[in-house]
């Protein structure tokens, strides 16, 4: 299916000479003078080497058909990470290649969005926020004002944040996914 390269957004799949390409970055560059541009960067699929185009925002780009599917996060052993879906209870193993830096904020039971194409994963999206527990943290030093300075403080699953100085050891925290950055206490 043909669409206007302008249309394109991060994690859009496109087809370019008969290969698949994932869109990593899409940005509209409309100059002073001259014709809009648009920058894909954008990653190939099959070998995930990262390619950059500029097309004129008019032009038309080939759309892969993509199956997205929500599926239930399993477990991680050698092959990858096994995903279920909820609605048939068939399972996919997704390489760690297509999982990449999102490894780190997966839970058991979490909902993920898995795009795949001909059966074959190619994508995934987690939910734009997570909660995770407090493990280890700095004390509180007095005199510290709340609203400007933060401390450093691990999480259950290992990653290192900058929290608020009120936050303890046991505090459930929403962290965004996106960028791993602290986003408030669980309401929980």
């Amino acid at each position: 299916m043909k669409v206007a390269a302008s249309s394109l957004r991060k994690g859009s799949v496109v087809d370019m000479d008969g290969k698949l390409y994932v869109v990593l970055s899409a940005q509209n560059i409309h100059p002073g003078k001259g014709t809009p541009v648009t920058q894909l960067d954008m990653r190939r699929i099959s070998d995930g080497v990262k390619v950059s185009e500029r097309y004129r925002t008019t032009e038309q780009v080939e759309r892969a058909f993509v199956d997205e599917r929500e599926y239930t996060f399993l477990y991680e052993d050698g092959e990858g990470f096994h995903f279920m879906n909820p609605e048939n209870y068939d399972q996919i193993v997704v390489p760690p290649d297509v999982v990449g830096d999102a490894a780190v904020w997966l839970q058991d039971g979490m909902a993920v969005h898995v795009s795949t194409h001909e059966g074959v994963p190619i994508a995934m999206e987690l939910p734009s926020r997570v909660t995770f527990e407090i493990t280890d943290t700095e004390p509180v030093v007095k005199g510290q004002t709340a609203s400007s300075s933060y401390k450093p403080a691990t999480l259950s699953n290992g990653q290192r944040i900058m929290v608020p100085p009120y936050i303890t050891a046991g505090t459930r925290v929403v962290i965004l996914t996106e960028d791993g950055s602290y986003v408030e206490r669980a309401k929980d």
